[in-house]
């Protein structure tokens, strides 16, 4: 049920933005300066799509989830509770978003198969953004051409 994965993806959206916030503000590395900038992007981004999301389910007839409790039930990304070196940063944000990209593809068919194309062309629009993300996620860990 479209509703349904429009919680889960609030939550998961939360809790990435969180995460995001956190390494942008503890990066440590050669490249601090590219990287703390970098995360910046990431970070409001995804902040930039919690409201939209939200907004959409009480269109939809639902009650947006709005507790950090309830966010952390409902997402499919864990929490960082440590701070990793600035290459396990990167490589978990790239996990993540994969794990977005996922969960987003589910609810843009959610989306379709309920003839909400409002919703469909908000999720195809986070779908571009996530997958560039996970592109640039992707380049920066990359030691040699191959």
């Amino acid at each position: 049920m479209l509703t349904d994965l429009l919680k889960t993806l609030l939550g998961t959206q939360f809790a990435y933005y969180v995460k995001v916030h956190g390494f942008h503000w503890n990066i440590e590395s050669p490249d601090f300066y590219q990287y703390h900038k970098f995360f910046q992007k990431i970070y409001e981004d995804a902040y930039s799509a919690i409201d939209p999301t939200a907004e959409y389910l009480r269109s939809l007839g639902e009650y947006s989830p709005g507790s950090m409790e309830r966010f952390l039930e409902l997402s499919v990304i864990p929490g960082q509770t440590k701070v990793p070196r600035a290459r396990l940063m990167i490589e978990e944000l790239l996990t993540n978003s994969e794990e977005m990209v996922g969960l987003l593809n589910q609810c843009f068919a959610a989306a379709t198969k309920e003839n909400k194309q409002d919703v469909a062309n908000f999720i195809a629009e986070r779908l571009s953004q996530t997958n560039k993300f996970a592109w640039q996620l992707r380049s920066s860990l990359k030691e040699a051409r191959a």
